[in-house]
């Protein structure tokens, strides 16, 4: 099971990263705190000092068009805030 899916490189998460040292990632929806903070320390070779996990459940809409009503759900997620040690950063586009 790979834990980390993707990092998320957003202006907020890209501001936070300047400001507290807290760092995105969308994770797999079954991995708890502890295999998180694993991951990130082995991929990254940092100190992680907090991990803060959110699930975002799909969203679901519905369209009426000519053939009749549409209906559509986005993916569900789980998205981890990890906090990293002082002195401490991961470069995400170092190895583009």
């Amino acid at each position: 099971m790979s834990v980390l899916i993707k990092p998320i490189i957003t202006e907020k998460m890209t501001a936070d990263s300047e400001l507290y040292n807290r760092y995105g990632f969308v994770v797999n929806p079954k991995a708890n705190k502890l295999q998180i903070k694993d991951a990130v320390e082995a991929a990254y070779g940092v100190s992680v000092k907090k991990v803060r996990t959110m699930n975002y459940g799909p969203s679901r809409k519905t369209r009426f068009t000519k053939t009749g009503v549409q209906h559509g759900k986005s993916n569900a997620f789980k998205k981890a805030i990890v906090d990293v040690e002082e002195g401490e950063v991961i470069d995400f586009y170092s190895n583009l």
